[in-house]
């Protein structure tokens, strides 16, 4: 099936808007993909990186309430009071930045992918973790945006040691049993992030991987912890020998080459290219997807050696990828970030929200969707089928969002008759379009619009 720029606002990008125009053919949108990421300069996030002393002070001083002088100790819980108000706003702020991003980019396409692989390697603030939630855009930042055009080893290599990753999944807390730390602590092995990496990372689930891999990978691991926030390798905690995994043995290490090697094996497996290639024609064209599609993302990982942008661009060039019919529904942030894109809404005007506004607006009505920001439920990240996000619960606060807020988003709501095809596009159907032909009012017309099963699917 031929290009549609249409279609490909809607299904490669997040959303049609009446002030970017959509590519015109599919070279364009990988020219927009390869050149440089300007919406990340217009909407700073703060790496990891840029604000490691601050992770570090923030970690001292909850170190210091719990030791010293009751004075001391006073001291410290002030401070970690003013820190915590200062990340809570400071995690709006990266919500802010990352709306006006999908809300005003002329690379939509980055967006999403951005979106994509921060679902393909989750991570929370677990338990409701108010010290390291904060962190999640940083690590996105840090981890996964830079990589989204480059290999896939690379972005494994980045989130596997991340320091994000490392605490979500108790890395920080695995020692070799037979390590010298392990010995003296008494302490062991955790499996999870090993179990993550084969399961839900690389190979899939079902993949060619037994629980002595999980077991020897985990080994493998141990040394890579955290210190003040900050990754670090500790010899001390590193299960000593070599280990074996998929068959390979890996020789007793140093430091982290043994374990970037092993993420490199994971990273050019078949089964991880076949992993991989389903879970992308999944999330962009349908739950189902068309076996040559998969079959060609396959076929261009491997020979690409894990070339995201060359896997991207077979994605995107592929026939079935512009079936016409829309078989995907748009996750919560996807509709509030292209429902803002067809109405218009400037990246300033998203960013300079106060943060009790953002609650009112976006955060809390995403949330009754049934997608609170950055909390999935589990490292597997958000569910694609359409059954999880068509619930009359979330359908129910879609419409109420539709017909509320959008009044508060524009200084003036635009004609019905003319944004049911800025929004929708000119192959709009018949009944939406008569239905925002027949609104009243303005507010009414819109919420239809943007209420509508239409604009909820990509």
């Amino acid at each position: 099936m031929p290009f549609d720029p249409t279609l490909a606002a809607i299904r490669f990008g997040t959303g049609l808007s009446p002030t970017v125009a959509p590519p015109e053919w599919d070279g364009e949108i990988m020219e927009r993909l390869r050149g440089p990421d300007t919406a990340a300069r217009a909407w700073p996030i703060a790496t990891y990186g840029s604000i490691l002393p601050q992770v570090t002070d923030y970690f001292a001083t909850q170190f210091q309430s719990n030791h010293g002088t009751s004075a001391e100790m006073a001291a410290a819980d002030e401070r970690l009071d003013l820190m915590r108000q200062q990340k809570r706003a400071a995690t709006k702020a990266d919500f802010r930045a990352t709306l006006a991003r999908m809300a005003t980019s002329p690379d939509g396409l980055r967006e999403r992918l951005v979106l994509f692989w921060a679902d393909h390697f989750t991570v929370v603030g677990k338990n409701n973790d108010n010290d390291w939630a904060p962190y999640v855009s940083s690590y996105v930042e840090d981890a996964i945006r830079p990589h989204v055009s480059g290999r896939f080893r690379d972005m494994l290599i980045a989130v596997t040691t991340h320091p994000m990753m490392l605490h979500y999944l108790d890395q920080d807390r695995s020692m070799g049993p037979e390590s010298v730390a392990g010995q003296q602590r008494q302490k062991g092995l955790n499996e999870n992030l090993a179990r993550e990496l084969m399961e839900l990372h690389t190979l899939g689930v079902g993949g060619p991987y037994s629980q002595d891999d999980v077991r020897e990978l985990a080994e493998l691991l141990t040394g890579l912890t955290l210190d003040g926030g900050a990754m670090t390798f500790r010899p001390r905690w590193a299960e000593p020998g070599p280990e074996t995994v998929l068959g390979r043995v890996y020789p007793e290490r140093p430091g982290l080459a043994p374990i970037e090697a092993a993420l490199n094996d994971l990273a050019v497996h078949a089964t991880t290219a076949e992993h991989i290639a389903r879970k992308l024609a999944v999330h962009f064209v349908a739950d189902d997807p068309d076996p040559d599609l998969v079959a060609a993302l396959r076929t261009t990982f491997m020979d690409s050696g894990g070339d995201l942008a060359a896997v991207t661009e077979a994605l995107i060039s592929h026939p079935a990828a512009w079936a016409p019919e829309r078989r995907k529904v748009r996750q919560p942030v996807e509709f509030l970030a292209a429902s803002l894109r067809a109405l218009g809404v400037s990246g300033e005007w998203i960013t300079g929200r106060e943060p009790k506004e953002t609650d009112e607006l976006f955060m809390v009505p995403m949330a009754e969707m049934g997608q609170p920001w950055q909390q999935a439920g589990g490292p597997n990240g958000w569910p694609e089928e359409a059954e999880a996000w068509v619930t009359p619960q979330g359908v129910a606060a879609r419409i109420n969002w539709a017909m509320t807020r959008p009044e508060r988003l524009v200084a003036e709501l635009p004609d019905p008759r003319v944004f049911v095809e800025t929004a929708l596009g000119p192959d709009m159907s018949e009944a939406v379009a008569t239905a925002a032909y027949a609104a009243e009012r303005p507010d009414e017309g819109v919420g239809l619009v943007l209420a509508s099963a239409e604009f909820q699917r990509r």
